[in-house]
């Protein structure tokens, strides 16, 4: 299998972690690429051009890391980081997509900052940390825990670890010590140290 990355990408960076803790990590080829430059390889495996993208064992690409996630989570082994079904699932779904949705809006604020300074809009990128605040605000409150660890989990440690990465001007510390104590946990774990990004 061939999967696409770059290294700061916290979508990319969630995948390799499932793909260690999952015992794949012999069976993925990892693979740089520059999605602004439109990589070939990239293109023909994402029409998007972005990452992560994994060339699944049949051939078939596969974009968007839940479904890449939830894909190696089913061939790989030891227990499920996703639930099969039921309001385990559910449960473990809404931690993920609310870790997302503070990722999306990091990476929307960074590609906002990254524009000619007479070009952004300090509105949206107000309502962008704003956003972002209330979906850190909402996994802090979940309190969650590093064991056992699932999809929701690993995620939310993911988020909290890029826009500390990412966004030095925000204290995402500040207010969320079950959050901090959650993150901490988890980057003392060996996938976590081995995708750390740079």
């Amino acid at each position: 299998m061939k999967l696409y990355i770059t290294a700061p990408s916290p979508f990319a960076r969630k995948v390799r972690i499932v793909a260690r803790e999952k015992g794949l990590s012999d069976r993925i080829e990892e693979i740089a690429t520059d999605p602004y430059a439109d990589a070939p390889d990239l293109f023909a495996a994402n029409p998007i051009v972005q990452v992560p993208a994994l060339i699944a064992a049949d051939g078939a690409p596969l974009t968007d890391s839940p479904v890449i996630c939830e894909y190696l989570d089913e061939i790989g082994e030891g227990p499920r980081l996703l639930p099969a079904s039921g309001p385990e699932r559910l449960r473990v779904r809404r931690i993920e997509t609310l870790a997302n949705a503070a990722l999306e809006m990091g990476v929307k604020r960074v590609l906002e900052l990254r524009r000619p300074e007479h070009e952004r809009s300090p509105s949206w990128i107000e309502r962008w940390t704003r956003n972002l605040g209330r979906a850190l605000d909402g996994l802090e409150a979940a309190d969650l825990r590093a064991d056992p660890l699932d999809m929701g989990v690993i995620t939310a440690g993911v988020a909290a670890s890029w826009i500390g990465f990412r966004h030095p001007d925000i204290d995402w510390r500040a207010g969320r010590p079950r959050l901090v104590a959650l993150t901490e946990a988890l980057e003392g774990r060996d996938s976590f140290r081995d995708t750390a990004p740079v």
